[in-house]
């Protein structure tokens, strides 16, 4: 398969650069063609990319994709892997486009962006510690200072959402060298943002809550993806910090299931991704994406930077997660205001539904998978293991009469079913728990395999990431997590007259039978609104 010469421009409707003070163009231009990388740009393969055969197929990405090289492609690729930048060929720039838009492969752009193009939006509503804090770290982040008067690059702007105690937070503002825009009603994070990036001329905007504290140098690592004129926006790894006050478990706990934290490796953020979402809690975004979709949407108080995000890779921009780059975020001290965090994020389930379809669907599996696993929750084992057995056949037979090898093949199809299996017990937990209830009730067959679907996911989570807990009190952690979660959905779903959130999606396996279907979901695919 060769590399296409033409690739389909995003849908933006409206977008024009916008020029801002000291802002490049390489910040500001929308993009036109999506195969104009700049000159200087490189890849790196995902570590795990596989080559097969004569090295004429590349096998990787999520969902798990086959590319076949021509000879011309194979040794282009060779090159790019020991290093080379890509050359400056419409063919070159389309197979690099198609190996990162797979995920096979990850970008290492020049940089043409630096602080000095990036204004800070940090939105408060009675966080005087939080803001002070933050404003601290960004002292030492390298953002210049800007002109007196011009709320351009370099400024840093915090919008206070009509906080009661306004003095102390426009003091504490003020101490730490920002400009203080005060809102006259509390309208949340959304339209705080809005108000924020609107405010300023930067190229641009990385948004920031109020409590989050970003290590030095966060912004050297995300701005050169910003050399790609595809890229709306960026976001670093969130970690967890420990609130003072917190109980060790529920800080062990936290340190290795945050919702904010989306993991050590790098990705293009997509619905049904590795990376399924990033939180504003720390994003920079381009102004021109920005302007083009409209900002944040205000009638969502929760899930309105899921909402951003999809919205913007729907329109055809890319996204980005880069872990290289941490910013600090403080976690829940209390097992009760723990909770209601986790009933917060549920509650946006049936809202993001409502916009964007099947992308929050509680797991997305093959029919196959579906019907073996629910002969197992009815109590019959051998005709679910049955049913389990001819679905990974047709994967492998499928994938087969493409080339794949018969053991690569064999081990991607049980691969596939297995995380199924997973990401049904992961929705039995986070989307069904009232209804996984009710059928244990009334159903005695059922009840093993439902309470396997409690224990072993967790289990095998606490065997993966070895927190400093116990299995038993983490496991239990990891229950309440997600029945706090179900409720949210449940609610969420009952405010908005729609089950549409809890509705699975059936998924074929893709032609060369390599689709892992049924990747379980992420810690919340919604962890917006106040922080």
């Amino acid at each position: 398969m060769s590399p296409r010469a033409e690739y389909p421009p995003p849908v933006l409707q409206g977008a024009r650069p916008v020029a801002g003070e000291g802002a490049s163009t390489a910040v500001n231009a929308a993009p036109a063609r999506p195969v104009a990388l700049p000159g200087g740009f490189r890849i790196s393969l995902d570590r795990r990319t596989r080559v097969t055969g004569d090295g004429t197929v590349l096998v990787g990405g999520s969902p798990v994709r086959r590319l076949r090289l021509t000879p011309a492609g194979r040794a282009l690729v060779d090159r790019l892997v020991a290093g080379e930048p890509v050359p400056a060929t419409a063919a070159a720039r389309a197979l690099a486009r198609r190996l990162l838009d797979a995920g096979l492969a990850h970008p290492r752009p020049p940089a043409l962006a630096g602080p000095a193009d990036v204004a800070v939006v940090i939105p408060v509503h009675d966080d005087r510690d939080g803001l002070a804090a933050t404003l601290a770290a960004l002292a030492h982040s390298g953002l210049p200072a800007p002109a007196e008067g011009v709320a351009g690059s370099g400024a840093v702007l915090v919008v206070d959402d009509a906080s009661p105690a306004r003095e102390r937070v426009g003091a504490a503002g003020r101490a730490g060298g920002a400009t203080v825009l005060r809102r006259s009603a509390c309208g949340g994070p959304a339209a705080a943002r809005n108000d924020g990036w609107r405010a300023t001329r930067a190229g641009l905007v990385a948004f920031l809550d109020a409590n989050c504290e970003p290590e030095p140098g966060w912004l050297d690592a995300l701005l050169p993806h910003f050399g790609d004129p595809l890229v709306a926006a960026v976001a670093p790894r969130v970690a967890s910090a420990a609130a003072p006050g917190a109980r060790r478990w529920l800080t062990a706990y936290e340190d290795v299931f945050s919702p904010l934290d989306l993991g050590p490796r790098e990705a293009n953020v997509r619905p049904r991704g590795p990376v399924a979402y990033v939180p504003t809690a720390a994003l920079v975004v381009r102004r021109a994406a920005l302007e083009a979709g409209g900002g944040f949407d205000e009638r969502l108080t929760v899930g309105e930077d899921v909402d951003l995000v999809w919205r913007l890779v729907a329109a055809g921009w890319t996204v980005r997660y880069e872990p290289r780059a941490t910013v600090r975020h403080p976690m829940r001290p209390t097992l009760r205001a723990w909770l209601a965090q986790r009933y917060r994020y549920g509650t946006s389930a049936a809202a993001l539904a409502r916009r964007h379809g099947e992308a929050v669907a509680p797991a997305v599996v093959s029919p196959w998978t579906a019907a073996a696993w629910a002969l197992v929750v009815a109590g019959a084992p051998r005709a679910g293991a049955a049913a389990a057995v001819a679905s990974v056949a047709v994967r492998a037979r499928r994938a087969g009469r493409d080339g794949l090898p018969v053991t690569e093949a064999i081990r991607r199809a049980a691969s596939g079913e297995l995380r199924g299996g997973l990401a049904l017990g992961s929705a039995l937990r986070r989307a069904w728990a009232p209804a996984a209830v009710a059928a244990a009730v009334v159903g005695r067959r059922s009840r093993p395999a439902l309470a396997a679907a409690l224990v072993v996911p967790p289990l095998l989570d606490w065997f993966a990431r070895r927190p400093r807990l116990d299995p038993v009190r983490f496991c239990g952690l990891r229950l309440a997590d997600d029945v706090a979660y179900a409720a949210g959905v449940w609610a969420g779903c009952a405010r908005e007259r729609s089950i549409r959130a809890l509705v699975p999606a059936l998924a074929s396996p893709s032609a060369a039978g390599l689709r892992q279907t049924g990747e379980p979901p992420p810690p919340s695919p919604s962890p917006g609104g106040r922080p």
